[in-house]
């Protein structure tokens, strides 16, 4: 009895570190680096090369932003639904405004940073994120 207590607590601190420290096992990523190792160019940002990878790696997976959880009722596994399921979520041309952005970046109405906790994306993959909406947000 005292073993399985001793195994739930455990797990219960666990538990709670993890949903302190956002969706994902941070374990392998330094303090203040990102959750992914995408790097996106200056110009010419492909979803499907960066965008789409870099959600992959940092947002599209349980319990964040997949297609069973959907936390904020947002899946970022597609195009579709990054783009078209949630009304502003990406306002095309226009990266200041969309709320991919301001999540993000953690600023104006949208509330918390995302990727919550300590590693959020990097300034490369933020500036990556709001290129890709100026060029027009295409499913390249």
């Amino acid at each position: 009895m005292k073993l399985y207590l001793g195994i739930l607590a455990i797990f219960l601190i666990s538990l709670g570190i993890l949903s302190q420290n956002g969706c994902k096992d941070k374990s392998t990523v330094g303090p203040g680096e990102s959750p992914s190792n995408v790097l996106f160019p200056a110009r010419n940002v492909s979803y499907g090369v960066h965008v789409q990878t870099l959600f992959n790696q940092a947002c599209a997976f349980s319990p964040c932003h997949d297609d069973g959880t959907h936390a904020g009722g947002l899946s970022l596994t597609s195009y579709y639904n990054t783009v078209f399921a949630v009304p502003g979520i990406v306002l095309v041309g226009n990266p200041q405004n969309s709320i991919l952005v301001m999540k993000i970046e953690g600023r104006g109405p949208a509330g918390d940073r995302m990727p919550p906790g300590a590693n959020g994306l990097n300034q490369n993959q933020i500036n990556g994120i709001r290129t890709w909406i100026a060029e027009g947000a295409q499913n390249n």
